[in-house]
């Protein structure tokens, strides 16, 4: 997408963002600002009054009816049963949570959902990151002893994230050998860390201790801090994968910084203190690190229209096969030199 058919589409999209606030019951004067746009439009909704409220936007074609609804059904069964705290939503009119509005001729009808608006912030860069990390580990330990005992709803319906639909002929976020600056020595490294991974991982298994529901983007950013409380947010992301996936996504686009071991080894440790955690599950764990790394590269190949994707292209595929010749060197290691090169 050009820069000018970029600057159209969100002209386009803030027109829409506006005309949808009459589909909820909002204050005189309500008006909405793009915050964020990955792979959906986030807007921050403000009043008179101090009013303040945060409308998602989807983007066509990633997440059905149902599988939005089934989202904002764990968000709800969260909070209920008081496991994690989350941001709540409003219903529209209508009475519903999801709500559907496009502009004739212009942009297709688009899912929407408004959500609370939370005080708090991300941590701040200035904070302690191992801390920060350990009560990230013990936050994905409570999500995934919830998951592991809540029933879920009849039609209940999450993307899954596995081998399948990060390594496949149909990958959800596109092929990794399509992503900007793969080389031919890039693929050839890559090639043979996929091919460790499927051997890896398929070993490791399913069961579901192991695999099951997720939140699947759990990073510090998707924390808001306020005092001593704290929320997970931005669950869109949320499916079915090896549960810790969710420390693989923690350390996204940072997997090379020199104090991940230390982040690691904070997660566990905050983890443990919920939910047992074997050592076994803990060696797997990088694994599962250069499985999101790979989804990452092909994420930047497959939206390389949207601002952030762009700032990271540069160099990343070239640094995910050096994480990659680390990966191949530990797995070695791990199955006693018998991972051949």
């Amino acid at each position: 997408m050009t820069e000018n058919a970029q600057s159209d589409m969100l002209s386009r999209l803030e027109v829409l963002a506006n005309r949808a606030l009459t589909l909820w019951d909002l204050p005189a004067g309500a008006s909405a600002q793009l915050i964020n746009l990955s792979e959906n439009a986030v807007y921050l909704v403000e009043a008179a009054g101090g009013f303040k409220a945060i409308l998602r936007i989807h983007r066509v074609g990633y997440h059905t009816a149902r599988a939005i609804e089934s989202e904002l059904a764990w968000l709800d069964a969260l909070t209920r049963e008081s496991a994690v705290a989350t941001p709540g939503y409003i219903r529209g009119k209508d009475g519903r949570a999801l709500q559907k509005m496009g502009l004739t001729g212009s942009i297709a009808p688009r899912y929407m959902v408004l959500f609370h608006f939370i005080n708090g912030s991300a941590p701040a860069e200035k904070r302690d990151r191992v801390a920060d990390f350990q009560a990230l580990g013990g936050i994905a330990a409570m999500c995934h002893q919830h998951a592991l005992s809540w029933k879920k709803p009849v039609g209940f319906e999450r993307p899954t994230w596995d081998l399948d639909t990060i390594l496949g002929a149909q990958p959800t976020w596109g092929h990794w050998r399509d992503a900007p600056e793969v080389t031919a020595e890039v693929r050839a490294t890559l090639n043979e860390v996929e091919r460790v991974l499927r051997k890896r991982l398929t070993s490791f298994g399913k069961s579901p201790g192991r695999f099951n529901l997720i939140h699947g983007d759990m990073r510090l950013a998707n924390l808001l801090v306020a005092g001593n409380q704290i929320r997970l947010i931005d669950f869109d992301d949320c499916g079915w994968g090896w549960l810790l996936y969710d420390f693989a996504a923690a350390i996204s686009f940072i997997e090379d910084d020199p104090l991940v071991p230390v982040l690691k080894a904070a997660w566990i440790k905050g983890y443990r203190a919920y939910r047992a955690l074997s050592a076994e599950e803990a060696e797997e764990m990088d694994s599962l690190v250069m499985l999101r790394r790979i989804s990452l590269l092909a994420w930047i190949g497959s939206h390389i229209e949207a601002p952030e994707p762009q700032e990271r292209a540069p160099g990343f595929a070239a640094a995910t096969a050096e994480l990659g010749e680390r990966y191949l060197a530990f797995a070695r290691k791990s199955d006693g030199e018998s991972t051949p090169r």
